[in-house]
């Protein structure tokens, strides 16, 4: 129920007093966003006047915008690497910040085939805490009643690594969920997990899932929204159902846990809600024994309301799958973050997958924007810093790339988002997340990059509704072994009937759809030039890309970030989705191009 506070909200009526302040604060932000910025900026140069990284451009202690603006160059990690393997070697000189660096945040994404390190300061863990504090006071704006019971959600930590010179290496999340700030939390009835925190702070991915996926079952009338970090992590949870149901139902009939679970503290804190309960046992291989998945998510957990996962970007194409698994539930995106800093959140988080927009936070960081006009690109100097836009300066349905400065001492980062602005809240911008700035595929003059695949995949499935099938995953390869080369796209379907399941020659129409959908440069090169053969579609065994989940895992990726690649080229990788293809698919005929009439 809304309070009847002092104070008003444009965002809603609040649900309690603690939510009135928290709205009142993104109010405040979002007002004076520019002067916010201004006062984010003085306060990084000024903490950092003396580090190593602002002597060098000769900054001299100023703290005004022009200044930075003119001195200090826009980077990559690449521009960092060095001073940055400096600090992971042992070099504890004040390099990047005043602060020490007390760990480093692995990234999802990669330099040289090694994850990045993005070093960190203890209070960037508070900064990151503040921005956690504003998420449920605007959840409880537009789904009431979540004081009333939990949320199921699958969180996990990865084991650690020290860089040569000792310091911790670990993603983002791992730290938080190992941070005092999760463990000793204070009690929230809005913000009530299903999962006891031991359950959470197992290493062992098996064990965390099982006793998180039991603890689930357990609480089932208790559930009112079930997550996680990314919508391919809540279908890899299904998955682990779909597997271990006959088990989970065991130990719910005998109240005791698997001797697989061997995880001391998980035993200890199960062993005191875990009772016999035969009646649950049934009703659990009752749902689960049926071929039929669909739903399953509301026919488990009846009273889940949302479903709270990352399903923009590269994770729009688990949309119909998370649809099919939950009844069409509503999917929550609620803020936008990275390794290298937290950015802001969505003030609608109930809207649809398509429309969904973040508001920058701007006290989070000092934040820049490249125009990204892939037509006249901005050519980046490091001798000649370009003057990029401010966040109250950008315009309205333009793309621009992110750029960040952080108090743990990046300067001017380049993240490597397409935003697009969609709109304002007060003086703030808000962004669609278009896509990461990274080409997927090329064989010749092409440059295929993840939204055009993905918008190539979506036309292409749009063939498979009829035959009742969904694509599961997919990932793609520049075959350059042929000649010409070609592109490879492995899919993995799900086949809901397979008495109606698509023909060859459908799925060769497939791989026609995904060409015709292709930019002009590629069918240019397809029909006129014939410097790219005829796109292949491989289709991969169920189970495929869990596979190469664990593959991933194994070798040193997060669960909680594990992404899988739109694009691979690691030999193993490669070798492992061509060892479970179960059929071959061509264009059968070339794409549609004409050349453009020349003046």
């Amino acid at each position: 129920m809304a309070v009847d506070s002092g104070v008003s909200s444009p965002l809603g009526p609040p649900a309690c007093e603690k939510d009135a302040k928290v709205l009142q604060f993104i109010e405040e932000m979002t007002k004076n966003a520019d002067s916010v910025q201004e006062k984010v900026l003085a306060e990084i140069l000024t903490r950092n006047a003396n580090t190593e990284y602002l002597q060098r451009f000769q900054v001299f202690g100023a703290v005004d915008r022009e200044t930075f603006k003119s001195k200090i160059p826009v980077v990559t990690y690449e521009d960092l690497k060095p001073d940055i393997d400096r600090v992971a070697n042992g070099d504890r000189s004040p390099i990047f910040s005043s602060h020490p660096i007390t760990e480093f945040l692995t990234s999802s994404g990669t330099s040289a085939g090694e994850r990045k390190l993005m070093p960190t300061i203890a209070d960037e863990l508070e900064r990151r805490q503040k921005l956690y504090n504003l998420l449920q006071p605007v959840m409880n704006l537009y789904v009431p009643g979540l004081d009333k019971g939990k949320g199921l959600y699958f969180l996990f930590i990865k084991a650690e690594t020290k860089t040569p010179g000792g310091l911790v290496a670990r993603p983002v999340l791992t730290s938080y969920y190992k941070s005092e700030q999760f463990k000793k939390r204070p009690y929230d009835p809005y913000n009530v997990y299903t999962s006891p925190n031991e359950t959470v702070l197992c290493v062992d991915y098996h064990q965390s899932m099982y006793a998180q996926m039991l603890c689930g079952l357990l609480m089932r009338g208790e559930v009112l929204r079930v997550g996680a970090v990314f919508a391919s992590g809540l279908l890899r949870a299904i998955r682990f159902l779909q597997l271990n149901w006959k088990q989970l139902s065991q130990d719910i009939a005998s109240g005791t846990l698997n001797p697989r679970v061997s995880d001391p503290s998980i035993r200890k804190c199960i062993s005191e809600m875990l009772k016999p309960n035969p009646q649950l046992a049934e009703f659990v291989v009752k749902e689960c024994e049926s071929e039929n998945w669909e739903g399953i998510i509301t026919r488990i957990w009846p009273n889940t309301k949302y479903l709270d996962v990352i399903v923009t970007g590269a994770m729009a194409q688990y949309i119909p799958l998370l649809d099919y698994y939950s009844g069409g539930l509503p999917k929550a995106c609620t803020m936008y973050a990275s390794s290298e800093c937290y950015f802001g959140l969505n003030l609608k988080p109930m809207c649809k997958p398509s429309e969904v927009c973040y508001t920058i936070m701007p006290n989070m960081g000092y934040f820049e924007f490249i125009p990204h006009d892939p037509a006249n690109p901005i050519q980046l100097s490091r001798d000649s810093p370009p003057h990029l836009v401010d966040l109250a300066d950008v315009e309205l349905g333009k793309e621009y790339e992110l750029v960040i400065t952080t108090y743990a001492g990046l300067c001017r980062y380049r993240v490597g988002d397409i935003l697009q602005v969609t709109g304002f809240h007060n003086s703030a911008p808000q962004f669609k997340f278009v896509r990461r700035k990274n080409v997927l595929l090329s064989i010749d003059s092409d440059k295929t990059d993840e939204s055009e695949l993905q918008t190539a995949i979506e036309n292409a499935t749009a063939l498979l509704l009829p035959y009742d099938t969904t694509l599961v995953e997919y990932t793609s390869f520049a075959d350059t072994k042929t000649i010409p080369g070609h592109y490879v796209i492995y899919w993995e379907l799900l086949v809901k009937d397979p008495s109606n399941s698509p023909s060859d020659e459908l799925l060769n129409q497939c791989c026609l759809a995904m060409e015709e959908s292709l930019n002009s440069v590629y069918r240019q090169c397809r029909v006129a030039d014939n410097s790219i053969g005829p796109l292949e579609i491989r289709v991969v065994k169920s189970g495929t890309f869990e596979e190469l989940m664990d593959y991933a895992i194994s070798r040193g990726a997060s669960i909680n970030q594990y992404k899988a690649p739109r694009c691979v080229n690691f030999t193993p990788i490669v070798e492992l989705l061509d060892s479970r293809v179960v059929s071959v698919h061509f264009s059968q005929s070339a794409p549609h191009w004409t050349p453009e009439r020349r003046r």
